[in-house]
């Protein structure tokens, strides 16, 4: 059934509507069955059905904790229980300061103002003092029981004389026990011995006589053959090496002991007490610790 009703303009006075006028019906639209299909709350319906609808974003995940399930087949190996209390127990420690680092650290900056201190120090000892090498130097040779003609088993006996001088003006030289002497000619070893225990002040010059003995010494045919042409040329080397533990004395401070090592090479007109140098070079090096 059709409803019919009566529709006045809009904006007429209330007067007008006790005039005759015209009546005008409105047919209501019946209801289809087809309706159209719900939007989202808040969307609005696109002019033109074949564009797609826009794409949402996807959601963040929420934090937490999650549970995968694997399928028994493709687990190959399971981790041993132990290791989840050994988790918790590593879990639960509370994170400390390394101790070592700190010691470590100190360790070195107490080390770096140790060596500057030393530096400054042996800076201002130098300048203050100016130190100078001593210098050694061989005056003499005596040979007693050195035959270069035998076979047999000798006893060479050396009387050196050296010659040992100090140029330091505010430094002395303390000789101590425990210091060795060589002779030797080529690599063959003839005498031994040792030098005095002294004391030697600044600006001094000490000549000391230290006499070197050998036993069961045998000379080879190479090393007689070698001798008897040098004496015939008047000219026989022999190489003399020093050993000398020292102390220095700078004020009234002694230092450490010092190894001081003296390396003459000495050539000599003959093998008798009355032998006279015919060259001689010394050289020496200091072995501080």
């Amino acid at each position: 059934m059709t409803d019919y009703h009566k529709v006045h303009p809009a904006g007429e006075s209330s007067s007008s509507l006790e005039q005759p006028a015209m009546a005008t019906t409105v047919k209501r639209p019946e209801k289809k069955s087809s309706e159209a299909p719900l939007l989202p709350a808040g969307s609005a319906q696109s002019s033109s059905p074949s564009s797609p609808p826009p794409a949402e974003k996807p959601l963040p995940a929420p934090p937490g904790t999650y549970v995968i399930q694997v399928p028994k087949d493709q687990i190959f190996s399971y981790p041993p229980p132990e290791n989840a209390s050994n988790f918790q127990k590593l879990s639960s420690r509370k994170p400390r300061r390394s101790c070592c680092r700190l010691c470590v650290c100190y360790t070195v900056f107490v080390l770096f103002l140790v060596i500057v201190a030393a530096a400054i120090s042996a800076g201002v000892l130098y300048l203050v003092y100016r130190p100078k090498a001593p210098k050694y130097a061989v005056l003499d040779v005596a040979i007693r029981g050195l035959n270069s003609t035998s076979t047999s088993a000798m006893s060479p006996e050396f009387d050196v004389s050296i010659r040992a001088e100090n140029p330091n003006k505010k430094i002395g030289i303390y000789y101590l026990s425990g210091s060795e002497i060589q002779v030797s000619h080529g690599d063959v070893g003839l005498s031994n011995g040792a030098l005095p225990v002294f004391y030697q002040p600044s600006k001094n010059v000490t000549v000391f006589q230290t006499a070197l003995k050998g036993s069961d010494v045998v000379l080879s045919d190479d090393v007689r053959l070698a001798m008897a042409n040098e004496l015939r040329k008047g000219n026989v080397p022999f190489r003399l090496n020093i050993k000398a533990p020292v102390k220095i004395k700078v004020g009234s401070v002694k230092t450490w002991k010092i190894t001081v090592k003296v390396k003459c090479d000495v050539a000599v007109d003959a093998l008798n007490q009355q032998s006279k140098i015919v060259s001689k070079d010394c050289d020496y090096s200091v072995k501080l610790w």
